[in-house]
């Protein structure tokens, strides 16, 4: 069984379910979003899929990233974005910021995961599904705050995802959350759209600091895309790669097509109130009209 990742590159399933191998994207092939990825083997295979198996093989790769060292920079990089998110009313002492990277539980965090794939197929998949169990337990945040879309999931892989205590949302948002408490996005190897939609939803200085990112970097969206294409077509990335605050996470070698280019991404007020009041003005929309192999699934219109 095969899976194509994020990267372009494809995952190649063993008989004993859990060991893999990657094979390496072809110089000059194009690269895709996992999520347009789906295949009629693996749709069979959702169909026969075991829920208390599959939910097993996720807490047995949970306990496996538990013990890794890459995880105790990942809970950190969290932790103090998550701080960053929501700053103590008296913002000038030391001790108020060790205070509130203390007490981070009691702010209240949600979660949106989007993009996540057929993680019943794919190695990939599982394994950041459960490092978004991992992220869940160290935020301290309740399973059932966590709400998942991905337009690949089975109806067995949303059993599964329930199973797990999550909340498995019905509507393809396309990305169009507004933030209106302290939120962590999700978004691991999804396409630019999904981003850029998110950032348009809350461009203001009142959203955005409540916007917690976890997934690709912004600055590494830009230099593999064509300035003037990114202006045109993403514009709400190319304006957020000046004002947000980014933190790479670490990637073990043997995990690199899983976890690579993965970036915590805040936008600090402090940055945002500097801004011109232009900034946040005449907000259009993004429509992708130039963009022919869209990496986003569009929710389907009612003619």
């Amino acid at each position: 069984m095969t899976c194509v990742l994020g990267t372009g590159e494809s995952v190649y399933m063993s008989d004993n379910g859990d060991q893999w191998q990657v094979a390496r994207r072809r110089k000059g092939a194009a690269k895709k979003s996992k999520s347009l990825q789906l295949s009629s083997a693996s749709t069979c295979c959702q169909e026969e899929l075991d829920i208390g198996k599959t939910v097993k093989r996720i807490r047995d790769i949970v306990s496996e990233l538990r013990c890794e060292e890459f995880w105790q920079e990942w809970k950190e990089q969290l932790l103090v974005a998550a701080s960053v998110s929501t700053p103590p009313e008296d913002k000038d002492t030391e001790d108020q910021l060790e205070t509130c990277r203390e007490h981070r539980s009691c702010q209240q965090l949600e979660c949106v995961c989007y993009g996540l794939g057929s993680f019943s197929s794919c190695v990939a998949a599982r394994y950041q599904l459960a490092m978004l169990l991992l992220l869940l337990d160290a935020g301290q945040i309740p399973l059932k705050d966590c709400s998942v879309y991905d337009p690949a999931f089975s109806s067995a892989e949303k059993d599964v995802l329930r199973e797990l205590g999550l909340t498995v949302l019905t509507e393809n948002e396309e990305g169009k959350r507004l933030a209106t408490k302290p939120t962590l996005f999700y978004l691991m190897h999804c396409g630019k759209a999904l981003y850029n939609n998110l950032l348009w939803k809350n461009w203001s200085a009142q959203c955005l600091p409540l916007v917690i990112m976890i997934g690709n970097s912004f600055s590494g969206m830009r230099e593999r895309t064509i300035e003037r294409e990114l202006k045109r077509d993403y514009s709400y990335i190319s304006k957020a790669v000046d004002v947000c605050e980014e933190r790479q996470l670490p990637c073990p070698s043997r995990l690199i097509d899983v976890f690579s280019d993965t970036s915590v991404i805040t936008f600090p007020s402090s940055s945002l109130n500097r801004l011109p009041q232009s900034t946040w003005t005449e907000l259009c929309e993004p429509q992708y009209q130039h963009c022919p192999d869209l990496e986003i699934i569009l929710k389907e219109t009612q003619s």
